[in-house]
Formats: structure tokens, C-alpha cells, sequence
């Protein structure tokens, strides 16, 4: 990665590399492209400026540079703000089901949903998704029903993991989106896995990974990153750098800056993004996925947010941070309201709208929530099946030993809630 600073300007360098005439006396060592020098000094980590945020909109809502607004359609825009509003309603409601004690566990996405919409729109629909666990929004830009949502929540019959997973934790083979698993960076090299394959089978297919910039600091996410480059693979690389992981700030997770700068050490093509604006979100991604899968290399995108929410209902964050620093980001600086002023700039969107949907997601989220409450559990049986094509002697002797429990002391347990 090249510098700018005094002290390694080109000039400097050819000052102390001029009597250097040889090709014998040149650098051959395979590992790194470089020259000598005679002066021993070591490289700065802030020899250059902080990478730039790239921005479409302003904070209300304006383009800034008429070249880089992606004009969208009226109706792929509309699109955009009512999947994040219904993705707002949505954590509103199954937040408040898990404080009543309802469903066991929720995380919002409160703040990020700008990061979940632009990337998903910029992307086609074939195209695999590895999440995190608060990306919701994307599948719902793929128009995954709001019933299955509250189904796995709930981890009723209508679940498609058969109620074995926690909340939130999400997966649709149809809309390829793979299941999310709550250990931190375990997708990361799994995605890259799958891009690889995906440039073996010539797909025309880009895998997109999500991750928050708590997880970069996991060894996963380093392979990940040194197989993509290496290996050359289709795959981008997504960000969601909302300023905590769970409790611990960014001035306490790293001293480099960010994790878009790690990109080029690495050998990957990187950006720096405001995660506010959907459409700089937008055409980051759109132009990532464009490269990634003509060129077969890897991309970085570092999206800055700012989780409003606390990091789950087990987390309680007014004891790591004010509640005005919360404030600001929610009354200043939100992507929903950014891309709201826009709409309504244009005369595509009024009050009159926006009261009316309100009203109508509210109604269409409760009644998900309500039809998911009153179904029954999956059957205790399926606790034992697929994972193995034949079941093991000790796993059927546990399926046993269930049954037979249950039949001496299932006077004692809820069955009537769980499917027969």
C-alpha cells in the first residue's frame, strides 16, 4: 500500500536508492514487491489520512454530486424506504413480545437498515448471502413473508429450522440466504469457500458476506480475507461498523483505521461508505458486484453506521454510552428519515403516505405476530432428525429414553403447545 508522507516521497526514495545500479543489487526476495534502503526507519501508523467516506445524499437528503445519484425508479426507491420502515415496525414489535416475555431472545437493527437495503438491491437475487445476525433487512428486501420471521422468532411449526435455532437467527435455501449462526466470523471463511466454488463453476454468481467490525478482530475473518485474495475469488466483503461490538467501542477494538484499511494490505479493492445513505450503500455494491464477478476478486466495503438499538434484549447499553450520543444518531442522522426528506423532495411521498403505511406495516407485522403465537411447537421428535442420513445407535438411544420419560412424566410438561 503506497504513502504519501515526507519521509517515503518518491523523491526520498530515489535519493537513498540511486547507487543501487546493479539488478544484483536489487530486491529479489519473492514475498513483497519493494526497494532498498540504507536508512533504518519504520513505517507510521497514521502516514496517511483517514480513508474518505463515499456519500450520495447529504444528511437531509440532497445529492450532493448529480454524476453519482443512481436514478432509481420512483417505485424501486419506494421500495427501498418500506422495507426499512417495515423492518423498523418489525423490531419494534417482536422487541417489545420478548420484554413481555413472549419469545425468548430479539435483536434490532435499528439504525442499520440503510446498510441491509442498498446492498441487498444492488445485488441479484441468485446471488448467496452469508449474514451475520442483524441483516434481517436483507431478506426482507427479497420478500421473505413477514410470517416466516415470526415464525423462527417464535420457533413455531411454520419454521423452516424446525424451532432448533434462537431467535432472529434466519436462513431460506429459496431466497439463498444461509442460516445464521450466533458464533462470531465463522461465515467469513465459509463464504469464501463458496465464492471459490462459485469461480470454479464459472456461476456468474458473487457471494456477499456481512459482518460487524467487532468480528474483523476474530482469526476467521484474517483468512478469510488472505484466501479470498489469494485464491481470487468472487466475493464481497461487507462491513457493518456501527461503532460497538456489544459493549466495546471502536477506540478499544482497533488502533488501525477502520477495517476498510486492511483491505489493501491484504490485496483487496476497498471503500469506505456512509451506511446512512442507501444509495451510496447502493452503488458501492452494485459496482463491487460488477467487478467481482468480471474480474474474479474479492471487495471490502466498509459501511459507517451507528447501532441505535442495544446490541440485543440481553444487553442493556445506557451503561457504555449517553443517552444523547443515542439521540443524536436517531434524530440526526438516520437513514430512514434521510431518505425520507429525498422522497419527499421529489413530491414521491407526503404525510398523508406516511401515516397511511404506517398504519398498514403495523397492521401487516401484528398479524404475522399474532397467526405465529398461536401455533403449536414443532414436535419434541424432531430434536433427533436431520443430521444424520442413518441415526447413530447413541443418538437413538436418547430418542428412546425421551419417549419413555415423557411417557412417565409428560403430565408435567406443556405437550398440549407442541405438535404431535
Amino acid at each position: 500500500m503506497g504513502v504519501s508522507s515526507p519521509a517515503f516521497s518518491p523523491q526520498h526514495s530515489q535519493r537513498q536508492q540511486q547507487h543501487f545500479s546493479s539488478l544484483d543489487d536489487k530486491p529479489q526476495f519473492p514475498g513483497a514487491s519493494a526497494e532498498f534502503i540504507d536508512k533504518l526507519e519504520f513505517i507510521q501508523p497514521n502516514v496517511i489520512s483517514g480513508i474518505p467516506i463515499y456519500r450520495v445524499m447529504d444528511r437531509q437528503g440532497q445529492i450532493i454530486n448529480p454524476s453519482e445519484d443512481p436514478h432509481l425508479p420512483q417505485e424501486k426507491v419506494l421500495k427501498f424506504y418500506k422495507t426499512m420502515t417495515l423492518l423498523n415496525t418489525m423490531d419494534r414489535i417482536l422487541y417489545e413480545s420478548q420484554r413481555q416475555g413472549r419469545i425468548s431472545f430479539y435483536m434490532t437493527n435499528y439504525g442499520e437498515e440503510g446498510t441491509h437495503v442498498g446492498s441487498a438491491a444492488a445485488l441479484d437475487n441468485t446471488d448467496l448471502v452469508f449474514g451475520q445476525y442483524r441483516e434481517a433487512g436483507v431478506l426482507m428486501y427479497r420478500n421473505y413473508p413477514l410470517e416466516l420471521f415470526m415464525a423462527q422468532c417464535y420457533g413455531n411449526v411454520s419454521d423452516l429450522g424446525k424451532g432448533r435455532q434462537m431467535p432472529v437467527h434466519y436462513g431460506c435455501r429459496e431466497r439463498h440466504f444461509v442460516t445464521i449462526s450466533s458464533p462470531l466470523a465463522t461465515q467469513i471463511p465459509q463464504a469464501v469457500g463458496a465464492a471459490y466454488a462459485a469461480k470454479r463453476a464459472n456461476a456468474n454468481r458473487v457471494i456477499i458476506c456481512y459482518f460487524g467490525e467487532g468480528a474483523a478482530s476474530e482469526g476467521d475473518a484474517h483468512a478469510g480475507f488472505n484466501f479470498a485474495a489469494t485464491l481470487e475469488c468472487p466475493i464481497i466483503f461487507f462491513c457493518r461498523n456501527n461503532g460497538y461490538a456489544i459493549s466495546t467501542p471502536t477506540s478499544e477494538q482497533y488502533r488501525g483505521d477502520g477495517i476498510a484499511a486492511r483491505g489493501p494490505g491484504y490485496g483487496i479493492l476497498s471503500i469506505r461508505v456512509d451506511g446512512n445513505d442507501v444509495f451510496a450503500v447502493y452503488n458501492a455494491t452494485k459496482e463491487a458486484r460488477r467487478r467481482a464477478v468480471a474480474e474474479n476478486q474479492p471487495f471490502l466495503i466498509e459501511a459507517m453506521t451507528y447501532r441505535i438499538g442495544h446490541h440485543s434484549t440481553s444487553d442493556d447499553s445506557s451503561a457504555y454510552r449517553s443517552v444523547d450520543e443515542v439521540n443524536y444518531w436517531d434524530k440526526q442522522d438516520h437513514p430512514i428519515s434521510r431518505l425520507r426528506q429525498y422522497l419527499q423532495s421529489r413530491g414521491w411521498w407526503d404525510d398523508e403516505q406516511e401515516k397511511a403505511w404506517r398504519k398498514q406495516s403495523r397492521r401487516k407485522v401484528m398479524e404475522a405476530f399474532e397467526q405465529a403465537e398461536r401455533k403449536l411447537k414443532p414436535s419434541p421428535s424432531l430434536l433427533f432428525s436431520d443430521v444424520y442420513q442413518e441415526m447413530p445407535t447413541q443418538l437413538r438411544k436418547q430418542q428412546e429414553s425421551l419417549a419413555r420419560h415423557l411417557q412417565t412424566y409428560g403430565e408435567h410438561y406443556p405437550l398440549d403447545h407442541f405438535e404431535k
